[in-house]
């Protein structure tokens, strides 16, 4: 169960991220992708919802689901980054091994982590 208490603050807290620091994904966010900030905007209403969908039993699994589904929708997004610069602003910098690592295995773990909570 303490498992999926911090998963839930894990996305709860992802999404509301993306309002307090929207500048930390539009770098993130492939160029070829239209309206990015709407695009953040629903992304972190999405890990917000699913977030709060994990605590309740009937919902959990389609939650779990979503995750995964959004997941799979934000590889485009790490995969955009591994081909830019390292820095997400000038205070912001990080050496490429970091993008490869989110992809693989953080990806990959996250995944399984919302699929082992699908029951």
């Amino acid at each position: 169960m303490v498992s999926l208490y911090v998963m839930v603050i894990f996305y709860v807290g992802a999404g509301f991220n993306h309002f307090l620091h929207p500048g930390a994904y539009y770098p993130i966010i492939p160029d070829y992708l239209p309206w990015p900030g709407a695009i953040n905007i629903v992304s972190g209403i999405a890990e917000i919802v699913l977030g709060f969908l994990l605590l309740f039993k009937e919902t959990r699994k389609a939650a779990a689901y979503g995750i995964i589904v959004l997941l799979i929708l934000f590889i485009p997004a790490h995969i955009y980054k591994i081909g830019q610069p390292a820095c997400l602003d000038p205070e912001t910098c990080f050496p490429a091994w970091v993008s490869w690592v989110r992809l693989f295995p953080v990806q990959v773990l996250l995944i399984l982590w919302a699929w082992w909570h699908r029951k």
